[in-house]
């Protein structure tokens, strides 16, 4: 039997590898359509999994196994009731709040500690993990060929960000394991990760490898740090913050191509046939 909560994919299989996201409420449903699609567009030969809740619902699913994904129903980490109550929205957002951007009314921190059950998805031999946030522009199967624990930096504002990582984007190694080991360690007495599952991850692996910034290019590089924009190296977009689903956001008009760019790939419509020869920042 399988261990209560534990993911349950839906098909068996096709490949060794697998691109993984995380649904966890459905106001993340159209970010998922627009991953699932580029990821299917960009020729990948791994299997692409996305993990969920019961708080989604099957039907509401079907357009992602529609695309191709695989689903895979997980529960909620089993936490203790005051680590949950430390990770709540109100308490994440109170003691460590957001000032460089503003998180959607949807952010519900405390899910996001479901994508370390990706570690449960022992059928694959190595995943990358994907937030549903993200669009992939090119072919990036070179990533399942890193080690386990690989993640880009969280560079968005200055070079000194080199030394945090973000974990939008990383590469694992499907444990059981290590599955136990992070449970051990992420629920203990009095634990706060400021910035949930990225401040553990950094934690769990001090030494992580890192990624290009191109395998995880964050959204306010665009208006931030343009000198560092180059669409013909840019792989992986990352829309952190606020999401281009949102009708309206504080930073809309900035990063208007970028998310004219989401639309395209979420539609399946427009889409360029030459990312390389999109205008950059200017």
């Amino acid at each position: 039997m399988a261990e209560y909560g534990a993911p349950v994919v839906d098909h068996a299989p096709d490949s060794d590898w697998a691109w993984v996201t995380l649904v966890s409420n459905a106001d993340y449903l159209p970010g998922a359509v627009a991953l699932v699609r580029s990821v299917m567009l960009s020729g990948t030969m791994a299997d692409v999994v996305v993990l969920h809740t019961p708080a989604v619902s099957r039907e509401a699913l079907r357009p992602l196994s529609d695309l191709g994904a695989r689903l895979a129903q997980c529960g909620l980490l089993p936490t203790s009731e005051g680590f949950n109550t430390a990770h709540a929205r109100s308490a994440v957002h109170g003691r460590a709040p957001f000032t460089k951007g503003e998180k959607p009314p949807f952010h519900t921190p405390l899910d996001n500690f479901v994508k370390l059950r990706l570690w449960q998805l022992t059928g694959y031999s190595k995943v990358v993990f994907l937030d549903a946030d993200v669009i992939v522009l090119r072919n990036c199967d070179r990533l399942f060929e890193y080690p386990e624990f690989s993640a880009a930096p969280n560079v968005y504002e200055s070079l000194g960000d080199f030394h945090r990582m973000n974990a939008g984007v990383f590469v694992a190694q499907p444990s059981a394991r290590t599955f136990q080991a992070m449970l051990a360690r992420l629920d203990v007495p009095g634990a706060f990760w400021r910035r949930t599952d990225q401040t553990f991850l950094q934690d769990y692996y001090p030494d992580w490898n890192g990624l290009t910034v191109f395998d995880n290019m964050l959204q306010y590089v665009w208006f931030n740090m343009p000198e560092l924009w180059d669409w013909s190296m840019v792989r992986i977009l990352h829309f952190q913050y606020e999401k281009p689903w949102q009708k309206d956001h504080p930073k809309a008009d900035r990063l208007r191509p970028l998310i004219d760019l989401w639309q395209a790939y979420h539609d399946g419509v427009g889409i360029p046939d030459d990312i390389a020869a999109l205008e950059g920042p200017g």
